[in-house]
């Protein structure tokens, strides 16, 4: 591990170009993957330089792929990289990355959404909550398919402060498909609000900070490429645990085009739905005409904050799951299901 301290300037020595590496070790795309390879070193250079100062910071790059963003962040006098990279046929790859800056790369071959950073780096980095953000950052060109699952994950991370966010406020600066970039950062209205938009912005600071034309990478991605950067807050905008949020934004967007009270009744029973959900709207002071995407992250604190009472007064609701009870109700009586399924279309 890299020791802490005052670190002299570092560059990388000549290598082989990312093109060049492809092609030495036969490297492909795999679709299924959604994997999509950024060679312009220039534009690597953007994203990292858009994460801020890097100088002795330690980092952790997930789906570095065949190393483009890797040579940039080791190019930004960084103490340590960490990288974690499922697919096999990059290893040899980044090993000659780590072979040319001894001592400043890691790399672990391994699932990032299974692989556990909490102790990779120093405990000396760890900050308060309420500081500024630890000298830790998260950097990374995620392939599309584990893109939303990923930042999910880490948004519970940051409401638990577990995670990566061991370390106090860690910052992230990530890719995602240009239309996803622009959900994480919708305003309340805007067409592209969604529950991305509310799960990210109670928690964090969230920028969209760079766009990035589709061509720019191999295999060309039908649409273009986001990057975001999150700063978590010091205080979240709504405080409830994150599986309630989650439960109460999944279930308003359901029916984003119908006013918010035909998904928010979906928390509650059939037998007590209407009743429950005039109770839930009206103690939140939240209109039910509303669409979805014109509720704030205030309008949603306040139906957290009305339905964790509802819960508390009647635990059966914390576990209630209307798909099971569709289910049942379906296998009782097939016909009146189907004519409930085609009122909700």
């Amino acid at each position: 591990m890299a020791a802490s301290g005052t670190l002299s300037t570092f560059r990388l020595p000549p290598l082989p170009t990312i093109r060049e590496i492809i092609k030495l070790f036969k490297l492909q795309a795999v679709k299924q993957l959604s994997q999509n390879f950024l060679l312009d070193l220039r534009l690597t250079d953007k994203i990292v330089r858009k994460a801020g100062n890097l100088t002795n910071a330690y980092v952790y790059e997930v789906g570095p792929g065949p190393g483009g963003i890797t040579r940039s962040i080791l190019n930004a006098n960084v103490a340590e990289l960490l990288v974690v990279e499922k697919d096999s046929r990059f290893i040899p790859g980044l090993q000659m990355l780590s072979d040319a800056a001894p001592g400043k790369l890691r790399i672990v071959h391994g699932d990032v959404l299974t692989y556990k950073v909490e102790r990779a780096f120093p405990e000396s980095l760890k900050r308060r909550w309420e500081d500024d953000p630890p000298n830790v950052h998260i950097i990374g060109n995620l392939p599309f398919n584990v893109s939303t699952p990923l930042i999910i994950k880490w948004l519970e991370n940051v409401s638990c402060r577990d995670g990566p966010f061991v370390y106090g406020r860690t910052q992230m600066t990530l890719t995602f498909q240009k239309e996803v970039a622009e959900r994480l950062t919708a305003s309340t209205g805007s067409k592209q609000r969604s529950r991305l938009s509310v799960m990210a912005q109670y928690l964090c600071n969230v920028e969209h900070i760079l766009t990035i034309p589709g061509q720019a990478f191999v295999p060309k991605p039908e649409v273009d490429v986001g990057v975001v950067r999150f700063t978590p807050l010091t205080r979240p905008q709504i405080e409830q645990p994150f599986k309630l949020v989650e439960r109460v934004v999944q279930n308003a967007f359901q029916f984003r085009r119908k006013y918010c009270y035909r998904g928010l009744g979906m928390l509650f029973p059939e037998v007590q739905r209407v009743e429950s959900t005039e109770k839930l709207l009206e103690l939140a002071d939240v209109d039910p005409t509303l669409r979805p995407s014109q509720l704030s992250v205030s309008h949603f604190k306040s139906l957290c904050d009305v339905y964790r009472k509802m819960c508390d007064e009647d635990p059966r609701l914390f576990t209630y799951n209307f798909r099971e009870e569709l289910k049942q109700n379906k296998s009782n009586n097939p016909e009146k299901e189907n004519d409930q399924e085609r009122s909700r279309l």
